[in-house]
């Protein structure tokens, strides 16, 4: 299993991964992962058709304070598209204060099973998959995510 996790509040805009930090990482290079970066790859390493991966996230997200109250979100995503089924979606009442604190964050948890076929790899990242409410004229908001955890493990 590996782990990477960033604690430090961070600014995601849409469409944009959560950065990830090192914390465990895996010792037989099924997993690779840059410090600092929000993408992991995943790698088919295996004697079957298959490598099969549960990739788990869990974080803190909030609406900064420059944004307006309304639903956000974040996915799992494989190659840059969203697992939409791992969609995770909260709806603040409230923008986080400057600087944010904890009662401003909502906690969301998303996963996914991932098959590599043997030989590829993929990418894979939680993204910023929030959508405006008034598309036409407004961008999708950015943001806040502390605590982010993404846990990777090989289940087959």
């Amino acid at each position: 299993m590996a782990e990477f996790t960033k604690n430090e509040v961070q600014t995601v805009n849409p469409n944009q991964p959560v950065t990830l930090d090192t914390t465990i990482g895996c010792n037989k290079g099924y997993v690779y992962h840059r410090n600092g970066s929000g993408i992991v790859t995943l790698r088919g390493v295996t004697n079957n058709c298959f490598a099969r991966y549960q990739v788990t996230f869990n974080g803190n997200i909030a609406v900064p304070s420059t944004g307006t109250a309304g639903p956000i979100a974040i996915a799992i995503a494989l190659d840059g598209e969203p697992i939409l089924t791992s969609r995770a979606v909260v709806t603040p009442a409230a923008v986080a204060t400057d600087p944010p604190t904890t009662a401003n964050f909502f906690n969301v948890t998303s996963t996914a099973i991932i098959d590599v076929p043997k030989g590829c790899c993929f990418n894979v990242s939680v993204e910023n998959v929030s959508e405006s409410a008034t598309p036409a004229t407004t961008p999708a908001p950015a943001i806040l995510v502390q605590n982010a955890n993404m846990t990777v493990a090989r289940i087959a």
